[in-house]
Parts: C-alpha cells; sequence; structure tokens
C-alpha cells in the first residue's frame, strides 16, 4: 500500500476524487471549496482589530480551517515518509531548455537552482519568489478565489465568473510560461 501511495495517481483515480469533493460538501451541509478563503478566516480569528473585512462570523467556516490543516498536515507526512527517492521524470525536451536557463538538478518537485534562500537576492529569484507570490495573492482576492474554488467547486456548480476566471487563469498560465518566464530565467 505504502508503495502505490508513493508514486503520483493516475488521472482516472484522482480526478473522480477530487470531483467527488463537490457534491460530498454540497450534501454535508451546503459547503464550498477553496482554500484562499481560509487566509481570511485565520485572520478573523487571530486578530482582535477592529477591521470590517474580517467581522463576520468565521466559526461557521472552522470546518475550512481543519481541512487546511489537513493538507498542512498530509503534506508533512508525505514529504516525511512518503518521498520518492527517484529523480523527478523530465521530458528530455523540457529538460534541455530548463538546462539553458541553468536548472540542471531534478531531484525535488521544485529546481534547487532557482527556489533557494541564496537565490531570493538575485534578480530573478525576487521576481519569481517576491513578486511572483504577491502577484498570485493579488489575483486571488481580485478573482474572488482560487484557481481550486474556481475551478472545482465554481465551474461544477455552473458559476459563470468561475468559468471566466479559469479561462483567464488558464491563459494566464499559458502566457507566463511561455512568454514571460524564458525572460525572467535570462535575467
Amino acid at each position: 500500500m505504502l508503495e502505490w501511495l508513493k508514486h503520483p495517481w493516475p488521472w482516472y483515480v484522482a480526478g473522480p476524487l477530487i470531483g467527488l469533493t463537490v457534491p460530498i460538501l454540497l450534501i454535508l451541509g451546503n459547503r464550498t471549496f477553496g482554500i484562499s478563503s481560509s487566509l481570511r478566516h485565520v485572520c478573523a480569528a487571530c486578530l482582535p482589530a477592529n477591521i470590517s473585512f474580517f467581522k463576520y462570523e468565521w466559526k461557521k467556516e472552522a470546518w475550512n480551517l481543519l481541512f487546511v490543516a489537513g493538507i498542512v498536515l498530509g503534506g508533512l507526512l508525505t514529504a516525511t515518509f512518503l518521498s520518492d527517492p527517484e529523480a523527478v521524470h523530465v521530458n528530455p525536451k523540457l529538460a534541455e531548455e530548463l538546462s539553458s536557463y541553468g536548472v540542471t538538478d531534478y531531484r525535488t518537485m521544485v529546481p534547487a537552482e532557482v527556489f533557494n534562500w541564496p537565490a531570493l537576492f538575485t534578480a530573478r529569484g525576487f521576481v519569481l519568489m517576491v513578486i511572483g507570490g504577491f502577484l498570485v495573492g493579488f489575483g486571488t482576492r481580485y478573482a474572488g478565489g482560487c484557481t481550486s474554488g474556481h475551478a472545482i467547486m465554481g465551474i461544477s456548480s455552473m458559476q459563470w465568473p468561475s468559468v471566466i476566471a479559469t479561462c483567464c487563469f488558464m491563459a494566464g498560465g499559458f502566457v507566463m510560461a511561455n512568454i514571460i518566464l524564458p525572460f525572467i530565467m535570462n535575467l
């Protein structure tokens, strides 16, 4: 069983499991799925400030905080006990392109040549980690949710804004990966 858990699950197993979360959450109390709103719940619970954005019944969403805690705990357990010692398999064409940017280490899910503390103080690292992180956070707030909330929950419950947001996420990802990222990697 542990050996099976160490490898990526095929789409025909993972996809339906993710898809089943939507009806289960709706049946279990008309709850919606999304991760980005959890930060608001944490701030509402921890910040006693008189900020109107954080004045709501956050305790009704406590289940979502437990869900996020489960994600963190699951990630820690997986990294500790289920990590695959094999290097990440990368398509040879992608490996050739990445090597032109100085990325050759595939032992982890994120390239150590790009994402590490010393790299944070380079132009490339600052743009990718700090500016990129800010844009993800800003975009999530501006779009009214994250990719999981819109693409999984929003589209399945037939919300037109979620279809638009998901299309924009996909278009933005395509532009970033094919046009902007090669420029940034050459900084």
